[in-house]
């Protein structure tokens, strides 16, 4: 039999390896077939926590023994977001597709950053269908990160060298006499406000705008926000909209905020982490309308595109201002016109990274087997769900509904006078349970139980699951209320 040279990390026997390797395959194929027979999540026992703490053994570990140590004390103990039960926060489920393409991904071994190379062609691809999905104009493009979070900054980053140009980024922003302010949503997600923080213009100059009933951007205060920052001397730059909010899922009306950005000459942004996507489903695209007129999108396929983490996306409408912020000339970069350095730009002149891992095959994957249509119609889907939530919400009594139901997310809690502690003790119940994964937000004070409906295994009867196990755990928090409160004297 050939042996490899002991001067390499290649098998020393590829048989036996392969074998191993099928057998990791089968336990992964095994894991994601019978999902429903395990629990969404179990705590992590204090003992296998323990085991995380060793020290480092400097002797080489067997492959088989390495992997029996996974299945063990990793594999059972993850988030839980495969399970059809999971509903505590907007992570897609993945699919065995998508896990399949990341192992091939994975033995290809390519850097993104650039070269003349098919996978570069098959993310380039994969920007040409994003552009026309979102009916932007051939001068855009797009690039993908670790998600909509990377996403945003790069946005920030963008809007800021459009209005002051390449030298800012040299110069910095002491150079500019212009005191930049951003808008957004009192209920945008975090990484707009850590964007500002990032790129050195500083969270206090982003402008948190209220929201109305839906929890959608309110236009008008938004109009006169820009107005008295002018006023005042400042210099208005960037909008963040929101399609599908973390809370709630509201969709900010961005037809109407686009024509804000375009009269004030601002960047009009789109936050569309999850809700984006929504895009594919014809009943929801609607919705949207206003997406199309956005300088940027940010998106996750991760979510409800069920890609395996991670897979952002950044689309960009004037490609120009995105190289304009990014590329970097450098001697052991230099391009050429053939060979290996052919193929500029390169993906890494259009973000910050120059080492880049192949997300856009597993995208590729999934859009290729699946198709637009069906991935739109699991969007609708989701979105059914929620509605059917809302009926066994509004049919029990001891239930109420804490905010209006945009999208797919679904917030509630159990009546009680002592609510917030109440349904903190509720979520707990279940999570530790294994029968749901819901989580936790404040809504005007309010504490709620939020349940994210985003997974594609999801079922009416894991909706039904939440709800009984909601109510059994309510009413036997409020009894244990009741028998642990003290006489009165």
């Amino acid at each position: 039999m050939l042996k490899t040279s002991e001067n390499t990390l290649d098998p020393a026997d590829w048989p036996t390896f392969r074998l191993q390797g099928h057998q990791m395959l089968d336990d992964m194929l095994d894991y994601l077939e019978h999902l429903r027979g395990q629990p969404v999540w179990q705590p992590l026992p204090q003992e296998l926590r323990d085991s995380f703490r060793q020290p480092l053994d400097n002797a080489p570990a067997d492959l088989a023994e390495v992997h029996d140590t996974f299945m063990k004390t990793i594999l059972p103990y993850a988030v839980g977001n495969t399970h059809p039960g999971f509903m505590g926060w907007v992570h897609g489920g993945g699919t065995p597709v998508g896990m399949l393409a990341d192992m091939l991904a994975a033995g290809l071994n390519a850097n993104l950053g650039g070269r003349d190379q098919a996978p570069v062609e098959l993310e380039r691809q994969l920007v040409q269908w994003i552009r026309k999905l979102f009916a932007f104009p051939e001068t855009a493009n797009g690039l993908f990160v670790t998600g909509t979070s990377m996403a945003n900054l790069i946005s920030v980053l963008i809007a800021r060298t459009a209005l002051l140009g390449k030298d800012v980024r040299q110069k910095g922003m002491t150079a500019s006499k212009l005191r930049l302010v951003a808008y957004t949503s009192a209920c945008a997600h975090i990484s707009i406000a850590q964007a500002m923080d990032i790129t050195g213009i500083g969270s206090d100059a982003l402008r948190m705008i209220p929201v109305d009933a839906h929890y959608r951007m309110d236009v008008a205060a938004l109009a006169k926000a820009i107005a008295a920052d002018k006023k005042a001397g400042l210099t208005p730059f960037f909008i963040a909209a929101t399609a599908g909010s973390a809370d709630v899922g509201a969709i900010d009306p961005l037809d109407a905020i686009a024509e804000i950005a375009r009269r004030e000459k601002l960047w009009f942004h789109v936050d569309g982490a999850y809700g984006a996507l929504a895009i594919l489903a014809s009943d929801i695209a609607p919705r949207l309308q206003g997406i199309e007129r956005a300088d940027s999108i940010a998106f996750d396929f991760h979510k409800w595109g069920q890609v395996p983490y991670d897979a952002g996306f950044i689309l960009v409408r004037n490609g120009e201002y995105q190289l304009d912020t990014f590329a970097s000339p450098a001697a052991y970069l230099m391009r050429a016109t053939r060979g290996l350095a052919a193929g500029s730009p390169w993906p890494c002149d259009l973000g910050p990274e120059l080492s880049r891992g192949f997300r856009a095959l597993k995208t590729w994957f999934t859009i290729k087997v699946y198709g637009p249509e069906k991935l739109g119609r699991i969007i609708s889907n989701t979105c059914l769900l929620a509605q059917y939530m809302k009926q066994r919400i509004e049919s029990a009594p001891q239930l109420e509904l804490l905010a209006p139901i945009a999208l797919n997310i679904v917030c509630f809690r159990y009546r009680s006078p002592d609510a917030d502690r109440i349904n903190a003790a509720i979520v707990i119940a279940l999570q530790e349970s294994g029968i749901a994964a819901p989580s936790t937000t404040t809504l005007q004070g309010r504490l709620a139980i939020r349940a994210a409906i985003v997974n594609h295994r999801t079922t009416a009867s894991d909706i039904d699951a939440l709800i009984d196990a909601t109510l059994s755990f309510g009413e036997a928090a409020e009894n244990n209320k009741k028998t642990t409160q003290p006489r009165e004297k």
